[in-house]
């Protein structure tokens, strides 16, 4: 899951960190707009973007880089 908004320019980079490290069609993000809940609004208002494994519930939040996003991946598993 990607906790972003429209036209979130961190959104973008974040997601082409992620299609970097991850090979293609090996992973499919689910894209959250967090402006569509007040709850998620609220959560990730200033931290956007965020990658959750919907699995363990582990989040990374930015900024991240590759080597961050691989060992952020470790911890997931």
């Amino acid at each position: 899951i990607i906790y972003s908004t429209v036209g979130c320019h961190l959104c973008d980079l974040a997601e082409e960190v992620v299609q970097r490290c991850l090979p293609a069609g090996t992973f499919q993000l689910e894209h959250v707009d967090i402006a569509n809940s007040d709850e998620l609004l609220k959560q990730y208002g200033w931290l956007i973007p965020v990658i959750k494994d919907p699995e363990t519930e582990q989040e990374i939040g930015w900024p991240f880089d590759e080597s961050a996003f691989h060992d952020w991946l470790k911890i997931t598993g």
